[in-house]
Formats: structure tokens, sequence, C-alpha cells
């Protein structure tokens, strides 16, 4: 009896054979082109060679990167004839890449080009850059534009089993980030999962939960972006990268610090955009800025602004030095570290104790600046340099951490600067503060309460410029959002006070007075205090009163 013909298994020894005659036909066609033959069935492809080849280009030109180092790119060719081929090859070549050919069979080059569906939307992945193409980008953006929506996108990227899982999930982050205006983004470690906050307005809100498997994979990632060490879990690291958008780069400055359950990292969004708003739009109150376009510029003294961490000293900084930039003048800064990059302005960096801000300072004044910005005195060398260079001939700019303005001059002294020399050197003494403002779409006015008026005119009472007084103080405007989903507040807006140096209180300074005793001599000057800023800003309707009140000290 015949046995039955076993048809799968001849089909599948006919496949066999005929691989192996394709390979054997690819290695006889490579002699023939004198190019070198290569089987990639058992090969590794290398993703970051596959992205330098758009996939339309690959299929038009029958070839694919797949071994890229430095700028020498291997090529899997598969028909040397190919007119589309010799144009990429040409293009490849003005490039910069050094290429090696290779000639392969078709199933070693379906088999890189079937690579291409794995690869994330990031154009290149490298220590120092993330780079998201900009149509990726805004589509993620508007997917991403919510919070609810940015919980669902990540959601759905964080169940994925794709190789580029992790960085789809921080294209999403990132993407959502901006579109939410994010200022930072921070990862908390706990017990069992991993928390993602956005800081929104100056807020941080719950994001979404990670589980510990992927959290250590976006660890991992972020440290090779920020060039932090990968095996260092138990100290404190500091690193940064950037994000390559189609018109600029987005600077993110990455902090890790170590925590019960893992590193806590917190990336900070330094946008290049906030650099470029006029010092107009920040929301100073028409007196006080008329006479700040005075003050910076004059050719000698110094501008000081306070405030703590993040309420926006070194924006409203960079927008008075592009305001008074001009060729004939030479700025020069020292910061730690630059965060956003100026046309025209040499910017330099302290490197730990080997270019310290005291150091830096004392080489910037030989450079026969003009303008020097220094972005922090911390110290009683540094801020005696300072002094020193705006008492002969430079206009300096700094910051430092008090809580107002009059709080300047009592550190300063705490420093070890003379008191004597402040009446000659320190021209202007700012603090500010951010708080959020009202959009203008999702607000209501409202009817004061009879303590709330009774506040107000206690805030208002010390003003020698009644005329900044509003008429009628009746309503006030507070956040209706439409949805859970929002605040009622969009984007911030600053509060400021400032102290001007005269006669009369460069003697007081001299015996070094108290805080309070300053800023009860400022107020003849006319300017609105922090307080005064906010509750005007709240009656106009840029913010609420609730706002004001959670930011500046008012009477109760």
């Amino acid at each position: 009896m015949d046995l039955p013909f076993d048809t799968t298994r001849a089909e599948a020894k006919l496949a066999e054979v005929r691989e192996h005659e394709e390979e054997d036909v690819a290695r006889i066609l490579s002699e023939k082109y004198g190019m070198p033959y290569a089987d990639l069935s058992l090969k590794e492809i290398d993703n970051e060679a596959l992205r330098v080849i758009p996939k339309e280009e690959a299929l038009l030109a029958e070839t694919a990167a797949f071994l890229k180092t430095a700028k020498t790119l291997s090529l899997a060719i598969h028909n040397p004839n190919n007119p589309a081929l010799a144009k990429l090859i040409e293009d490849l070549t003005a490039r910069g890449f050094l290429l090696q050919k290779f000639l392969v069979s078709r199933k070693s080059l379906d088999k890189i080009l079937a690579r291409y569906k794995d690869l994330s939307f990031t154009a290149e992945s490298k220590a120092g850059v993330f780079t998201i193409a900009s149509e990726i980008l805004k589509k993620l953006g508007e997917k991403s534009s919510t919070r609810k929506a940015l919980e669902q996108e990540l959601g759905a990227a964080t169940a994925r089993k794709s190789l580029d899982r992790v960085s789809h999930i921080l294209e999403i982050i990132f993407a959502g980030a901006f579109a939410l205006r994010a200022s930072d983004i921070h990862f908390e470690p706990g017990k069992e999962k991993t928390l993602l906050r956005l800081r929104i307005d100056g807020l941080l809100s719950d994001t979404f939960f990670f589980d510990p498997a992927t959290y250590h994979q976006l660890n991992s990632r972020i440290k090779l972006l920020a060039g932090i060490k990968l095996n260092v879990t138990n100290q404190a690291q500091d690193g940064r990268f950037s994000i390559a958008r189609a018109e600029d780069e987005i600077e993110m400055r990455v902090s890790f610090i170590p925590g019960n359950y893992g590193e806590s990292i917190v990336l900070r969004i330094l946008d290049p955009e906030a650099t470029k708003v006029s010092y107009k739009e920040l929301g100073i109150n028409p007196k006080l800025l008329a006479r700040l376009e005075k003050e910076i510029r004059r050719p000698n003294g110094m501008l000081l602004t306070t405030g703590p961490t993040g309420s926006g000293k070194t924006t409203t900084l960079y927008s008075f030095l592009r305001e008074i930039h001009t060729p004939e003048i030479k700025i020069i800064t020292i910061e730690d570290p630059v965060e956003y990059h100026l046309d025209g302005i040499v910017q330099t960096q302290v490197a730990g104790e080997k270019y310290t801000f005291a150091e830096g300072l004392r080489s910037i004044v030989r450079q026969d600046p003009d303008i020097i910005m220094v972005g922090e005195i911390r110290d009683g060398e540094t801020a005696d340099i300072a002094v020193q260079a705006a008492l002969t001939g430079h206009f300096v700019f700094s910051t430092l951490h008090t809580n107002n303005a009059a709080g300047t001059f009592p550190r300063l002294a705490d420093l070890g600067v003379n008191p004597k020399s402040f009446g000659s050197a320190v021209t202007v003494s700012m603090a500010q503060r951010l708080l959020r403002k009202l959009d203008p779409n999702k607000k209501k006015e409202r009817s004061l309460t009879n303590e709330e008026k009774e506040m107000i005119a206690k805030v208002f009472e010390p003003l020698v410029d009644k005329s900044l007084v509003p008429e009628k103080i009746e309503t006030v405007w507070e956040p209706a959002p439409t949805s859970t989903d929002e605040t009622g507040y969009k984007g911030r807006v600053g509060l400021y006070e400032a102290i001007f140096m005269d006669d009369e209180l460069a003697n007081f300074l001299r015996d070094n007075p108290p805080e309070n005793e300053i800023a009860k001599l400022a107020t003849k000057q006319g300017y609105l205090t922090m307080a005064q800023d906010g509750v005007l800003k709240a009656l106009i309707g840029a913010t609420s009163l609730a706002e004001v009140m959670s930011t500046v000290n008012l009477p109760r």
C-alpha cells in the first residue's frame, strides 16, 4: 500500500533549497559587481543606522542601512542597477557618510525593511539629544492636550510590547508636557508604582502611574540622554539634554536624587520661547515699568532681583538684557547653568571649583564688558566683586534669595558687603513672584465680601500714590472651569515690587537697619508692593484673590 505523500514537508524542503539558491545567486552576483556579499539572516540590525534612510527612499532604492559607526554606514543593496540607488548614495555622501556597500538577497533586505515598523518616531537617540519629528510632535501634542487625554495616551503606550515602547512613552510625555505648558516633569517612585507629575502654571498635578519595570527602563533612558552614570543610584546626579524641534531646541535640565524606592527624577523644561517675551509683557505695573526702563540703561550700578527658585527671576533679567543689547555694548554673563542662549551676548558657565562665580566674575571684569549678569550671588566673595564692578563703571544684573525687595540689603550685609557701599553700588532692588492667570474664557465676576473689602483697604492704606488705587472696589474675578480636567487658569503673570536708591535711603542703609524698617522707608517712593500689585491684578480680573492670598501675605 502506497504511503500518503507529505506535501508540507516537501514544500518546506523546497523553500529551504530556494533560499539557499537565492543566497548562492547573491554571492555570485557580488563577485560580478565587485561588492562584498552579506547574509543578514542572523545579524543584528542597528536601529540608528536604519533611521538614516527614510523607509520610502529605502523601498524605492531597494537598499537599507544596517550598521552605523560614527560616520561609517553599512548599506545592504539588492539591485545595484536601481536608478534611485545612485541618487541615494550621492545624498548620503553629501551628508558626510563613508559608505560600505554589501550585496544581499531579497530575503536579507526584507528582514531589514521589516524592522522599520519597530522604529520609534524618534529620529535619533543619543547622549545629549532626543529628536522628535515636528509632525509627530504636533500630532502627539494634539492628542495629549489635556491631562485626561495624556493619561489615556500613556496607558496605551505602556501596554505596547514593541521594541520602541520606551522611546514612544518619552515622546508622549514630552509632547504632552509641551502642550500643557508644563515647566517640570517629576518621576516619584513608590513601593509598588512610580507617579508621574507635571508642574503646570506652578502647581503639580498627578498624571500617570508606571509599573516598576517601565520606570526602570525610563530611568535608564533618561540617564543615557542626560549623560548620567547608569550604575550610580545612591547619590545625587545632575545632567542635561536637548529635545530637537523643527525650528529650535528645548533644553532639559535633569536632577536625580536617591529615595527609598528608587531615584526621584525631575526634568526642568527650558523653552527658549520663554526668553523671547518682552519685559513689557511680564505684568509689571506701568508706573514701575517706566522707572525700570530708565534704570536699566544706566552706565553703572546694580539691579538685583530676589525671590524663591522658580519665581521667574532669570526670565526677567533676560528680558532686560534683550531690551538693552545693541552692537555698541558688550554683555557677558556667568551662570550656573546657562539656561537660555542669547544671540550676541557672551555667556559663560561655572564649572565646580575650577570656575566659580567669584573666579568667573574676576575674569569677566578683565574682558572690558559694559554689562555683567551674575546668575546668583551666593557667597561673600561673589557679592564683594559684584559690588566693586558696579562701583567701577559696569552695570551688574544679578539675583538673590530673599523674601522681598527690602530684604536685599540685610542679605548683602550678611554676606560681608559693607553697608556704606550700598548707596553707590545698588541702584534697584526688585522682588517678584509668579501666580496663575485666569483663563479669559473660563472666569466669572463676583462681589467682594465685607471682610475682603476691609482686607483690601488695609493693603492699600500705606500706599502713598493713591492714583494707583481703583475708584470702585466692589468685585473680583474667580475661575469658572467647565470640566474637572480644567482649573480655570492659563499661564502665569508676575507680581513685582522695587526699591530705588536715593540719598535718604543710602544714608539710612549705612547703619544696616532691619528689613521691616527699610520697607517702611521705601513706601515713600510711591510704588506698589507685591501684595498691592496682586490685589490690583485680582480686581481687574487678571487673577483671583485666592491665588494672590496663596502667593503673598495679605492682612487678615
